[in-house]
């Protein structure tokens, strides 16, 4: 497991730089949180040009499905919900060290 924090992204729309923890890498997918987003706890999922978002609470739930096919979605749901609990985890830990609150 790889984790690494860096700018990646500047969202004109919000105004702000993103800052991502890159949680975990498995089956060619990337699980990242992003700072300075919504407090809701979730995970982005990427594989190539396509991005995926995953609620982890109240329960895992798809909350949107990107380029990614039912069959994907489906593999990395899965993923999802083995890790949730790791993914929690390290939400909290990034979230609280947002610079910008």
């Amino acid at each position: 497991m790889h984790i690494s924090k860096k700018c990646c992204t500047f969202a004109p729309s919000k105004g702000i730089e993103l800052y991502e923890s890159n949680i975990l890498r498995e089956k060619g997918y990337s699980f990242k949180i992003y700072s300075n987003e919504e407090e809701r706890m979730h995970i982005h999922v990427i594989k190539e040009d396509k991005e995926a978002k995953f609620w982890l609470e109240p329960e895992v739930e798809l909350a949107y499905k990107g380029d990614f096919s039912q069959t994907e979605i489906n593999k990395i749901q899965s993923i999802v919900e083995l890790y949730a609990n790791h993914f929690k985890k390290q939400y909290q830990l990034h979230i609280g060290g947002r610079i910008d609150d």
